[in-house]
């Protein structure tokens, strides 16, 4: 079974909302610090969002910032990342990570599979 399932992406128009979801199998959510990271054809995977293995400690990027909010679930062993106020430029796909240290674009342990957020004008 695959550790981490993404889900929740889709196609948006400017200044909606959006939830995405990571589902984290085989792992224990509560030792991982775990993030979201969004990547477009022909650029870098980028930082979105993260939260500590105590889930207390949220960062998020500047682009992002007030706009979304990552959580997690440790009883249903969810990662999510609430996404409001969406702009086009926000249209990428999505990944989520997970790492006993912590999440980089390029060095977490653990990846998900994607999900395509897609926001129109």
């Amino acid at each position: 079974q695959e550790e981490l399932v993404e889900s929740g992406g889709g196609s948006v128009q400017a200044g909606d909302s959006l939830r995405l979801s990571c589902h984290v199998s085989r792992l224990d959510i509560r030792m991982f610090a775990v993030g979201w990271f969004r990547q477009v054809p022909g650029k870098e995977r980028e930082f979105v969002a993260a939260l500590d293995r105590f889930g207390i400690s949220p960062t998020v990027a500047d682009a992002v910032k007030g706009r979304f909010d990552i959580s997690r679930d440790v009883d249903s062993n969810m990662v999510y990342l609430q996404m409001k106020s969406l702009k086009p430029e926000d249209t990428a796909t999505y990944y989520c990570a997970a790492d006993l240290r912590w999440v980089t674009a390029t060095t977490s342990d653990y990846w998900g599979q994607g999900t395509q957020v897609s926001v129109s004008s």
